[in-house]
């Protein structure tokens, strides 16, 4: 008979060796046994207590190198079989971990102390770092610890649902489509909305070239007391990152990789031929001949199943002089629809070098190489929209044309379609590539321990490619103009070169630094672009084998600076009183010299609570701190290089034809110049509660803040009997206000441990006052209408139309609300208010579950109370034309007395006016990622030096909650306009994936 102990290794063997380990990596079986096991061991009792001598409760024990562990009971008392030889490691949430030798004790009495380095971690804030206990403003940090468990390619999505008050949205699930991400609400009209972001001290406005799995650290920004050191590009907030160094020991070799698959999340479904044919004797758009069947899946033949591959190697190390990590990656995203992709290199260098005990050198070095296609999609033409083409192309059409086999087909009976893989082709052999260049060098003398002089000059260099061919033969616009090619190119310099003083001094309990110093920025960028057509074939798709140049081919070059003076103060008694001041003064060339110079104050103080004598009773509060603070910050982002001068248009003439030969360029007014233009200023108040309780394992942060941003920069519309279409200038006042919960729980320790992080938030935009016009309007139906309006009083990117009472039984037709009753036909005064793509609050939910070398993480997201304007409808159930429709129109009225919610099919396009039919509930609630992962230790791994060997499985968007009837409720076709939000209109789809990956440290 086998032995008890023997029957628990084969049962162990048995358990490994099915389900996702066995086909993941079956020779490694054998690898992960403890030999430990087989060794003679013995039974050890103790109890673990705190400094106070009280038992501590679920006191983590583990047998070191292995999974053999246990936790203490209600008295802090355990038992456990280890050798003399093993070390045993004790740890509790709160408290420092202690190792100790087994040796020939048969009792133990082990004394935890408590940890604070919750409280004495560093946070990065502008020019400098701070303990997070003494931080007085409203700083996120957002955890990277499964940074790489996550299939995530692009930076910014490493944020999403993981910080309160941090809105991010991926508009499209097109491969390599950028996040649009927003701190705290929109703040401006026409400038930008987008946060500054600061790399390792580089300040720029977008992250695509920076790989996840390089980041450090990543601390937001919020309130204005914070960003305001940033002054005029920190309106928006301010995410800083930083990227990794080496730390002491032996050097370190990280591999990371992953590859999964992707799908679209669901398919909208199409007439069939049959179905269709009746829908055409109804509209009467076309008559189709009898005998018609059924020929192409259009969805089939546009979707497919994506792949997604990355891999990313480092190495790292550090000595006491010297620090470095070097990085490489590739990542390649084929999307779900063929002709689009996203492909980028990566390289990076970090370097920290102590060259000599006062002088320390940095330098960070990155390049990265970045391709995508893109595919024609986002209007409500057919001819021009892969996504709605699927659904607008009959089914009884083939791909090729059948008489000229070289021709996508077009014979539709007089509709004006197109189908989607004519339009995929399109852009077939459409690319884009940058090629980004990061460098910075910064050298710091200390003078002393406390008087510091960091200097730092950066350089950001993007080399834009952006090249298309169309070809003269395939398709019918092709041929219409004679096939079609364009190449366009640029190549944009930022400079950045800071010089700043730190002055630190403490005496008793009272802590001061000081900091000042200046920063400028200049950028020079310049651009060529040319366009060619008259191809005889597709042979050469360059532009020299067109006949034809444009003579819109051109060059165009401009340049823009900043320079900035910039200080701080900051006081700590005890880090129990503590108080900061921010300021920054800017001067932009963007702006009229009378109006150049913006000043940007701020000042923010914390009281911590909990360190008074009247708290020092209560003991299950750990840490409580209430902070508030004020400051202003500025905006110019936007708008032109020369946004307040005089500009001109040249006028070319044919000197060589006859008549013109002493013609010269003329000269046309292109703009209105604006002497008034200055600032877009924010202000902001902000008053926050941190709170950690019962040994740090309840943590909440609570923020409400209000903003109220003034001389808003705007593109004004100027009446069509001027000059010019627009002026740029100063034209309103805009509100955000809200509030913010962050809480941490770790609900279990032990073997067993679930920690929680919950964020939710809240925001309520108002634009308060509009000075030259008082109301606009923005965004365009399938139909021409405009569908968004902007006026004081309401959000930014209100829904605006009619009010739909569903459909006249009698006539088919929609009925309308109007002052008079309901009504098909309604006036323009009866247009109101429809939506509203502003989402009540937004919330992320993330929970990390571990059990030995398991991990569970479940990550949540949603939104909840925002609108979107389906415009994709419009024409898949607008039944006005010859396109083919959605199965959603068989409901569609066809008799007087008819129930329905469907209106009639009929050219007339009286249903298709901007009305609430169109208008869905986009809340949601996604299970964003599931990740299941488990790192293997001990046996022949710890003999290789192999610290971490974990795989994961990964499931992407597994599961979304909404009634949206569209693809997915993350959508907005225009991006990150803050005018028009929340609108879908031939959207390219998100993805489902399943994604398999590996981390490996040795």
């Amino acid at each position: 008979m086998k032995s008890t102990k023997t029957q628990r290794i084969n049962a162990r063997v048995q358990l490994v060796s099915t389900g996702f380990f066995r086909r993941l990596i079956p020779v490694l079986i054998w690898m992960v046994m403890p030999l430990s096991l087989f060794a003679q061991k013995t039974t050890l009792n103790g109890v673990v207590v705190d400094s106070k001598n009280e038992a501590i409760i679920g006191a983590n024990i583990m047998v070191k190198g292995t999974t053999t562990g246990t936790v203490t009971d209600i008295d802090g008392k355990f038992s456990i079989d280890a050798n003399a030889k093993d070390i045993l490691v004790f740890s509790y949430l709160g408290m420092n971990t202690v190792e100790q030798t087994v040796g020939t004790s048969k009792n133990l009495r082990v004394v935890l102390t408590e940890d604070s380095k919750a409280l004495d971690e560093v946070v990065v804030v502008g020019y400098g770092s701070v303990k997070k206990k003494d931080l007085t403003t409203a700083v996120s940090s957002v955890s990277t610890k499964d940074i790489s468990e996550r299939p995530i390619i692009s930076a910014a999505a490493a944020i999403q649902g993981k910080a309160a008050g941090v809105t991010v949205i991926q508009p499209s699930g097109e491969p390599g489509a950028g996040m649009v991400v927003r701190v705290r609400g929109n703040t401006s009209i026409t400038a930008s909305n987008d946060p500054l972001y600061v790399v390792d001290g580089v300040p720029m406005s977008e992250i695509n070239f920076l790989s996840p799995n390089d980041i450090e650290s990543m601390q937001i920004l919020k309130d204005a007391s914070s960003a305001a050191i940033y002054g005029s590009r920190a309106s928006n907030g301010v995410v800083l990152i930083t990227t990794k160094l080496g730390s002491k020991g032996e050097a370190k070799i990280s591999f990371n990789a992953h590859a999964g698959v992707t799908q679209v999340v669901k398919q909208m479904q199409s007439l069939n031929t049959t179905q269709y044919k009746a829908l055409m004797d109804e509209i009467g758009a076309v008559t189709l001949p009898d005998g018609l069947t059924d020929q192409t899946d259009w969805f089939k033949e546009t979707y497919r199943t994506g792949v997604t591959q990355d891999y990313q190697l480092s190495i790292s190390n550090a000595t006491d002089k010297m620090k470095y990590f070097v990085s490489g990656g590739y990542t390649d995203e084929k999307g779900v629809i063929p002709v689009a992709y996203y492909k980028r290199y990566n390289l990076r260098a970090n370097l920290e070098n102590q060259i000599r005990s006062w002088f320390k050198l940095n330098t960070n070095l990155a390049y990265s190489d970045y391709t995508d296609n893109g595919i024609i999609s986002g209007t409500g033409s057919n001819r021009a929209g892969v996504i709605l083409s699927v659904i607008n192309t009959p089914t009884y059409a083939p791909i090729w044309n059948p008489a000229i086999p070289t021709q996508y087909y077009d014979n539709f009976y007089g509709a004006q379609v197109t189908s989607p893989v004519e339009n995929m082709s399109r852009t077939a052999n459409n690319q884009t590539n940058n090629n980004r260049f990061i460098g910075s060098v910064s050298g710091e003398i200390s003078f002393s321990k406390d008087l510091k002089f960091k200097s730092t000059g950066s350089l950001d260099r993007v080399y834009y490619n952006s090249t298309s061919f169309l070809d003269p033969v395939a398709t019918s616009y092709g041929r219409s103009q004679y096939g079609a090619a364009s190449d366009n190119r640029s190549l944009s310099s930022i400079l950045v070169f800071d010089n700043v003083v730190t002055y630190d001094a403490k005496i008793d309990k009272h802590s001061f630094s000081l900091m000042g110093g200046t920063s400028f920025t200049g950028s020079t960028w310049n651009q060529s672009y040319m366009s060619a057509s008259h191809f005889r074939n597709s042979d050469i798709m360059t532009l020299n084998a067109g006949n034809k140049i444009d003579p819109g081919s051109g060059t165009s070059a401009s340049d823009w600076s900043i320079m900035s003076y910039l200080g701080r103060m900051t006081y700590n008694y005890d880090s129990k009183y503590l108080f900061t001041a921010n300021f920054r003064a800017d001067g932009s060339s963007k702006l009229d010299p009378n109006h150049r110079w913006g000043y940007f104050p701020s000042a923010s103080a914390a009281w911590r609570m909990s360190s008074e004598d009247f708290m020092k009773g209560i003991e299950w509060i750990d840490d409580l701190k209430i902070r508030g603070g004020w400051g202003q910050t500025g905006n110019q982002s936007g708008i032109g290089d020369y946004a307040y001068l005089q500009r001109y248009n040249i006028n070319r003439i044919d000197w060589w034809i006859t008549g013109n030969t002493n013609a010269v360029p003329g000269l046309s007014l292109a703009n209105m110049k604006n002497s008034d233009l200055t600032w877009e200023t924010t202000s902001q108040s902000n008053i926050g509660i941190d709170l950690s309780v019962l040994k740090s394992r309840v943590n909440l942060t609570v923020d409400a803040y209000y903003k109220y941003t003034t001389n808003l920069l705007m593109d004004v519309p100027l009446p069509s009997t001027s000059l010019f279409s627009s002026l740029t200038r100063n034209e309103g006042e805009m509100s955000n206000r809200g509030i913010e919960f962050t809480l941490n729980t770790k609900n279990m320790t032990g073997k067993f441990q679930w920690e929680t992080d919950f964020n939710m938030s809240f925001n309520r935009n108002r634009v308060e006052k509009l000075n030259l016009q008082q109301t606009y309007y923005f965004g365009q139906t399938s139909m021409g209408e405009n569908m968004v309006i902007m006026k004081p009083g309401l959000p930014l990117g209100v829904f605006f139309g009619y009010i739909s009472k569903g459909v006249d039984p009698e006539t088919g037709n929609l009925l309308y609300q109007t002052k008079n009753g309901d009504s098909s036909s309604p006036q323009l005064s009866d247009r109101t208010i429809i939506g509203d793509p502003n989402p009540k609050f937004t919330y992320g939910l993330t929970n990390n579950l571990s059990y030995k070398g398991f991990s569970l993480n479940l990550f949540f997201q949603g939104s909840y109370g925002n609108d979107i304007y389906n415009v994709s409808r419009m024409e898949t159930e607008g039944m006005y034309d010859a396109k083919n429709q959605s199965i959603t129109v068989l409901d569609r009225w066809e008799r007087p007395g008819m129930i329905t919610y469907m209106p009639r099919a009929t050219q007339e396009k009286v249903n298709l006016l901007s009305s609430s039919r169109f208008v869905e509930d986009g809340s949601y609630l996604r299970l964003k990622t599931l990740t299941l992962s488990y790192n293997f230790k001990g046996g022949l791994f710890k003999k290789w030096n192999i610290t971490r060997f974990q795989p994961y499985l990964t499931a992407q968007n597994l599961l979304t909650l909404t009634k949206y009837k569209g693809f997915d409720p993350e959508v907005n076709q225009y991006g990150g306009n803050a005018t028009v939000q929340g609108v879908d209109y031939g959207t390219y789809p998100q993805s489902k994936s399943y994604v398999v990956g590996i981390n490996v440290e040795f």
